[in-house]
Protein backbone atom coordinates (compact mmCIF):
# COMPACT_ATOMS: atom_id res chain seq x y z
CA UNK A 1 0.00 0.00 0.00
CA UNK A 2 1.27 3.45 -0.94
CA UNK A 3 0.64 6.43 1.32
CA UNK A 4 0.60 9.94 -0.09
CA UNK A 5 0.20 13.25 1.69
CA UNK A 6 -2.36 15.79 0.43
CA UNK A 7 -1.81 19.35 1.65
CA UNK A 8 -5.02 21.38 1.56
CA UNK A 9 -5.14 25.17 1.98
CA UNK A 10 -8.86 25.99 2.17
CA UNK A 11 -11.91 23.97 3.16
CA UNK A 12 -13.66 23.86 -0.21
CA UNK A 13 -10.66 22.94 -2.34
CA UNK A 14 -9.94 19.27 -1.69
CA UNK A 15 -8.37 16.67 -3.99
CA UNK A 16 -11.55 16.01 -5.98
CA UNK A 17 -10.95 13.51 -8.76
CA UNK A 18 -7.40 12.88 -7.58
CA UNK A 19 -8.84 10.93 -4.64
CA UNK A 20 -10.94 8.52 -6.70
CA UNK A 21 -8.19 7.91 -9.26
CA UNK A 22 -5.71 7.28 -6.46
CA UNK A 23 -8.07 4.88 -4.66
CA UNK A 24 -8.43 2.81 -7.82
CA UNK A 25 -4.66 2.30 -7.78
CA UNK A 26 -4.35 1.43 -4.12
CA UNK A 27 -2.91 4.80 -3.12
CA UNK A 28 -4.01 5.97 0.33
CA UNK A 29 -4.30 9.75 0.62
CA UNK A 30 -3.92 11.43 4.00
CA UNK A 31 -5.07 15.05 3.97
CA UNK A 32 -3.42 17.58 6.26
CA UNK A 33 -4.72 21.13 6.66
CA UNK A 34 -1.90 23.33 7.99
CA UNK A 35 -4.17 26.39 7.99
CA UNK A 36 -6.07 24.62 10.79
CA UNK A 37 -2.88 23.77 12.64
CA UNK A 38 -2.16 20.33 11.22
CA UNK A 39 1.52 19.43 11.36
CA UNK A 40 3.16 18.25 8.16
CA UNK A 41 5.18 15.02 8.12
CA UNK A 42 8.75 14.80 6.92
CA UNK A 43 9.53 13.49 3.47
CA UNK A 44 10.73 10.24 5.08
CA UNK A 45 7.18 9.57 6.31
CA UNK A 46 5.41 9.71 2.94
CA UNK A 47 5.54 7.92 -0.42
CA UNK A 48 4.13 10.77 -2.50
CA UNK A 49 3.00 14.39 -2.20
CA UNK A 50 0.01 16.33 -3.55
CA UNK A 51 -0.23 20.06 -2.81
CA UNK A 52 -3.55 21.71 -3.61
CA UNK A 53 -4.62 25.26 -4.42
CA UNK A 54 -5.59 28.14 -2.16
CA UNK A 55 -6.22 31.90 -2.05
CA UNK A 56 -2.85 32.94 -0.61
CA UNK A 57 0.31 33.75 -2.53
CA UNK A 58 3.10 31.19 -2.71
CA UNK A 59 5.44 33.49 -0.75
CA UNK A 60 2.96 34.84 1.83
CA UNK A 61 4.99 33.36 4.67
CA UNK A 62 4.25 36.17 7.14
CA UNK A 63 0.54 35.36 7.17
CA UNK A 64 0.94 31.64 6.42
CA UNK A 65 4.24 30.40 7.91
CA UNK A 66 3.49 26.80 6.90
CA UNK A 67 4.19 27.74 3.27
CA UNK A 68 7.95 27.73 3.90
CA UNK A 69 7.66 24.20 5.29
CA UNK A 70 5.68 23.15 2.23
CA UNK A 71 8.26 24.55 -0.18
CA UNK A 72 11.02 22.71 1.66
CA UNK A 73 8.98 19.50 1.57
CA UNK A 74 8.35 19.92 -2.16
CA UNK A 75 12.01 20.60 -2.90
CA UNK A 76 13.16 17.49 -1.05
CA UNK A 77 10.46 15.27 -2.55
CA UNK A 78 11.37 16.37 -6.09
CA UNK A 79 15.08 15.91 -5.32
CA UNK A 80 14.41 12.32 -4.25
CA UNK A 81 12.40 11.54 -7.37
CA UNK A 82 9.19 10.94 -5.45
CA UNK A 83 5.70 11.26 -6.98
CA UNK A 84 4.78 14.94 -6.63
CA UNK A 85 1.75 16.83 -7.93
CA UNK A 86 1.29 20.56 -7.38
CA UNK A 87 -2.09 22.04 -8.32
CA UNK A 88 -2.64 25.80 -8.77
CA UNK A 89 -1.04 27.30 -5.63
CA UNK A 90 0.67 23.92 -5.26
CA UNK A 91 2.31 24.40 -8.65
CA UNK A 92 3.44 27.89 -7.66
CA UNK A 93 4.90 26.59 -4.40
CA UNK A 94 6.64 23.81 -6.30
CA UNK A 95 8.01 26.28 -8.86
CA UNK A 96 9.31 28.54 -6.08
CA UNK A 97 10.85 25.55 -4.31
CA UNK A 98 12.74 24.74 -7.52
CA UNK A 99 14.12 28.26 -7.97
CA UNK A 100 11.46 30.03 -10.05
CA UNK A 101 10.30 33.59 -9.53
CA UNK A 102 6.67 34.13 -8.47
CA UNK A 103 4.93 36.99 -10.29
CA UNK A 104 1.52 38.61 -10.51
CA UNK A 105 -0.18 37.59 -13.75
CA UNK A 106 -1.46 40.10 -16.31
CA UNK A 107 -5.10 39.42 -15.36
CA UNK A 108 -6.98 36.85 -13.29
CA UNK A 109 -7.85 33.69 -15.19
CA UNK A 110 -11.03 32.19 -13.71
CA UNK A 111 -13.52 29.70 -15.10
CA UNK A 112 -13.68 26.88 -17.59
CA UNK A 113 -11.28 27.10 -20.52
CA UNK A 114 -8.35 25.41 -22.15
CA UNK A 115 -4.58 25.35 -22.15
CA UNK A 116 -2.44 24.68 -25.19
CA UNK A 117 0.23 22.01 -25.01
CA UNK A 118 3.77 22.90 -25.97
CA UNK A 119 5.75 20.63 -28.27
CA UNK A 120 7.25 19.02 -25.17
CA UNK A 121 3.74 18.66 -23.78
CA UNK A 122 2.62 16.83 -26.90
CA UNK A 123 5.53 14.41 -26.40
CA UNK A 124 4.81 13.93 -22.72
CA UNK A 125 3.23 10.50 -21.97
CA UNK A 126 0.74 12.05 -19.53
CA UNK A 127 -0.35 15.11 -21.54
CA UNK A 128 0.36 14.05 -25.12
CA UNK A 129 -2.69 11.78 -25.63
CA UNK A 130 -5.00 14.76 -25.02
CA UNK A 131 -4.00 16.54 -28.23
CA UNK A 132 -3.14 20.21 -28.61
CA UNK A 133 -5.88 21.66 -26.37
CA UNK A 134 -6.68 20.45 -22.86
CA UNK A 135 -10.00 21.47 -21.23
CA UNK A 136 -9.38 22.78 -17.70
CA UNK A 137 -10.76 24.89 -14.87
CA UNK A 138 -8.76 28.05 -14.13
CA UNK A 139 -8.66 30.01 -10.88
CA UNK A 140 -5.47 32.01 -10.44
CA UNK A 141 -3.98 35.47 -10.67
CA UNK A 142 -0.31 34.72 -10.01
CA UNK A 143 2.21 33.01 -12.23
CA UNK A 144 5.85 31.95 -12.20
CA UNK A 145 8.91 31.78 -14.38
CA UNK A 146 9.97 28.38 -15.68
CA UNK A 147 11.83 26.56 -12.88
CA UNK A 148 15.42 25.74 -13.93
CA UNK A 149 15.85 22.26 -15.33
CA UNK A 150 12.14 21.59 -15.82
CA UNK A 151 10.13 20.85 -18.96
CA UNK A 152 7.36 23.31 -19.90
CA UNK A 153 4.23 21.41 -20.92
CA UNK A 154 1.36 23.88 -21.38
CA UNK A 155 0.51 27.54 -21.81
CA UNK A 156 -2.41 29.91 -22.34
CA UNK A 157 -2.73 33.30 -24.01
CA UNK A 158 -1.74 35.28 -20.89
CA UNK A 159 0.20 32.64 -18.95
CA UNK A 160 3.25 31.10 -20.60
CA UNK A 161 3.85 28.63 -17.77
CA UNK A 162 0.72 26.59 -17.14
CA UNK A 163 2.30 23.17 -16.50
CA UNK A 164 5.78 21.74 -16.07
CA UNK A 165 7.53 18.47 -15.27
CA UNK A 166 10.53 18.09 -13.00
CA UNK A 167 12.34 14.82 -13.59
CA UNK A 168 10.08 11.89 -14.41
CA UNK A 169 7.53 11.89 -11.58
CA UNK A 170 6.91 15.48 -10.46
CA UNK A 171 4.31 17.64 -12.20
CA UNK A 172 3.10 21.19 -11.53
CA UNK A 173 -0.29 22.24 -12.95
CA UNK A 174 -1.36 25.88 -12.66
CA UNK A 175 -4.90 24.80 -13.61
CA UNK A 176 -7.36 22.20 -12.32
CA UNK A 177 -8.22 18.89 -13.99
CA UNK A 178 -9.52 17.26 -10.78
CA UNK A 179 -12.91 19.00 -11.02
CA UNK A 180 -15.35 16.17 -10.28
CA UNK A 181 -18.98 16.69 -9.30
CA UNK A 182 -18.29 17.03 -5.59
CA UNK A 183 -15.51 19.56 -6.05
CA UNK A 184 -17.62 21.47 -8.56
CA UNK A 185 -20.43 21.80 -6.01
CA UNK A 186 -17.98 22.91 -3.33
CA UNK A 187 -16.23 25.52 -5.45
CA UNK A 188 -19.22 27.07 -7.24
CA UNK A 189 -20.57 29.19 -4.33
CA UNK A 190 -17.17 30.86 -3.95
CA UNK A 191 -16.69 31.90 -7.58
CA UNK A 192 -17.13 35.51 -8.71
CA UNK A 193 -20.76 36.22 -9.61
CA UNK A 194 -19.97 36.60 -13.31
CA UNK A 195 -18.27 33.19 -13.56
CA UNK A 196 -20.60 30.31 -14.37
CA UNK A 197 -19.67 26.65 -14.84
CA UNK A 198 -21.53 25.25 -17.83
CA UNK A 199 -22.49 21.66 -16.87
CA UNK A 200 -21.57 20.21 -20.26
CA UNK A 201 -18.17 21.88 -20.35
CA UNK A 202 -17.51 20.92 -16.73
CA UNK A 203 -18.31 17.29 -17.57
CA UNK A 204 -15.72 17.39 -20.36
CA UNK A 205 -13.11 18.76 -17.93
CA UNK A 206 -13.96 15.97 -15.50
CA UNK A 207 -13.75 13.22 -18.14
CA UNK A 208 -10.53 14.38 -19.77
CA UNK A 209 -9.06 15.20 -16.37
CA UNK A 210 -9.83 11.77 -15.00
CA UNK A 211 -8.05 10.14 -17.94
CA UNK A 212 -5.06 12.48 -17.55
CA UNK A 213 -4.84 11.83 -13.82
CA UNK A 214 -4.96 8.11 -14.50
CA UNK A 215 -1.97 8.35 -16.82
CA UNK A 216 -0.22 10.62 -14.31
CA UNK A 217 -0.58 8.22 -11.40
CA UNK A 218 0.35 5.22 -13.54
CA UNK A 219 3.56 7.04 -14.50
CA UNK A 220 4.28 8.04 -10.93
CA UNK A 221 3.74 4.52 -9.63
CA UNK A 222 5.76 2.77 -12.31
Amino acid sequence: MTNWLVVQHIDFEGPGGIASVAAERGVVLETRKPYLGDALPTVDEIDGLVVMGGPMGALDDDDHPHLATERALLAEAVKRGMPVLGVCLGAQLMAAALGAEILQGPAPEIGLGTVSLTEDGLRDPVFGPVGRLLPVFHWHGDTFTAPPGTVRLAQSANYANQAFRAGDRAYGLQFHVELDGGLRDAVTPHLPEDVKLDPGEADVVEQTGRALLGRLLDRMLS
